[in-house]
């Protein structure tokens, strides 16, 4: 784990841009991150009790949450109370500031507390509002709360994901959390790039649903074909074989892939069963497809006979397409995971803080984790004198 040079040395593609945060959990929080990373000056507004993920999965010194650390950093923390007069005063005034606001309220909430997107572009026409809800403003469900698991399962998704003796299992990460904020930030730098040429801001709307929905490409065109959801399949594929995991001698597993006959013969030589290509039930896709089950028990057969560092090495010389099936262990000791993703940051009571980089190499304005995640309202009376310092006159402001 390693700390990023240029982090000092060059300016973040969004230098200059301030977001006001009003995110809460993962969605919002994550587009906001994404925002930070590439430069932007993240201001995050949180009721005096903090927001929800400071709650969450308490399990670090001074009893900071697994979550918010997560999604946190490269923001600075001011609490509102903005059910109090005084402190929408103050929003008002950073949001007329700011360049981006992010939120993820049910919809109307905004409105509701006199701060909506029309309000708020009267004083800042250049703004830019992006509402991240799980259904969108409007619809049947628009007043519905949402999470992960309630939009996989709405989407489809969970539907996907499993086996015919398993039923239906959302996945082991937040997807329908995840992709929502990637567009997200897409839109938002749209925005801001189409802000450039007009001067004026926009109201962006992410349904979590939608994105979920989205995500499911291609699979939505073999429904759209053929009018079925494609079959629960577990590991393995619903229209093409071999691609399965298999288990090796020493109990561990293989994911192994062969989508186009260039693998599946490269596979077939690996295992030492050169001719399997040419038996008639493997012949080609549909054969296999047909015939999958002989097609895994002979595939499964093969790899219990070695180990899975045996068969790592076999199959790389192979130039077989696989991974070994890896626990996060392994993953975070891997150096190229660790070198390019892991970035350890010092925080004022966890001390030393690994935290996942964002993916994203720009060579000449590369992403940075410039500012550990913020303790509650650690920025507040630094944002509240910038403030001042602009000639917006505070009255007394919740602490």
């Amino acid at each position: 784990m390693s700390t990023n040079p240029l982090a000092s040395l060059l300016p973040g593609v969004l230098d200059g841009v301030r977001v006001l945060d009003l995110t809460q959990m993962v969605a919002g929080p994550l587009c906001t991150l994404l925002l930070g990373d590439m430069g932007a000056d993240v201001i995050k507004v949180e009721p005096p009790g903090g927001e929800s993920a400071r709650h969450i999965g308490r399990n670090r010194p001074g009893g900071e949450s697994d979550y918010f650390l997560s999604m946190n950093r490269n923001k600075r923390s001011i609490v509102l109370d903005l059910k109090q007069p005084k402190d929408i005063e103050v929003l008002r005034a950073l949001a007329a500031r700011s360049d981006v606001l992010v939120e993820n309220f049910r919809p109307g909430t905004m409105e509701k507390l006199g701060i909506g997107y029309e309000s708020l572009k009267t004083d800042n026409p250049g703004l830019i509002c992006c509402s991240l809800s799980g259904f969108g403003s409007t619809g049947p469900y628009r007043d519905r709360p949402a999470l992960d698991p309630v939009i996989q399962a709405m989407s489809g998704l969970m539907q996907l994901t499993g086996t015919a003796e398993s039923g239906p299992l959302k996945l082991g990460v937040l997807l329908s959390d995840f992709v929502p904020p990637l567009f997200g930030t897409i839109a938002v730098l749209g925005a801001l790039r189409a802000r450039d040429a007009s001067g004026v801001g926009q109201r962006i709307e992410i349904s979590m649903l939608d994105a979920t929905v989205f995500s499911m490409v291609p699979r939505e065109q073999y429904f759209f074909a053929t009018g079925k959801t494609p079959e629960r399949s577990g590991n393995a594929h619903y229209q093409m074989a071999p691609w399965n995991t298999y288990a090796t001698a020493d109990g561990k597993h293989l994911m192994v892939v062969a989508h186009t006959e260039k693998y599946w013969q490269r596979m077939a030589q690996a295992i030492g069963q050169p001719a399997l290509p040419q038996d008639a039930r493997f012949i080609d896709n549909a054969a296999r497809m047909a015939n999958r089950g002989a097609l895994d028990a002979i595939l499964a057969d093969a790899f219990a006979t070695d180990t899975l560092a045996n068969w790592t090495q076999r199959l790389t010389d192979a130039d077989v397409l696989f991974s070994p099936v890896r626990d996060f262990e392994a993953v975070f000791a891997d150096p190229a995971v660790r070198e390019h993703m892991v970035q350890t940051v010092e925080h004022p009571t966890v001390g030393e803080l690994p935290l996942l980089r964002t993916p994203m190499r720009m060579g000449s304005t590369p992403t940075t984790i410039r500012r550990a995640p913020p303790l509650l309202g650690e920025h507040t009376a630094q944002i509240l004198a910038e403030l001042a310092a602009d000639g917006h006159t505070m009255k007394e402001t919740t602490p």
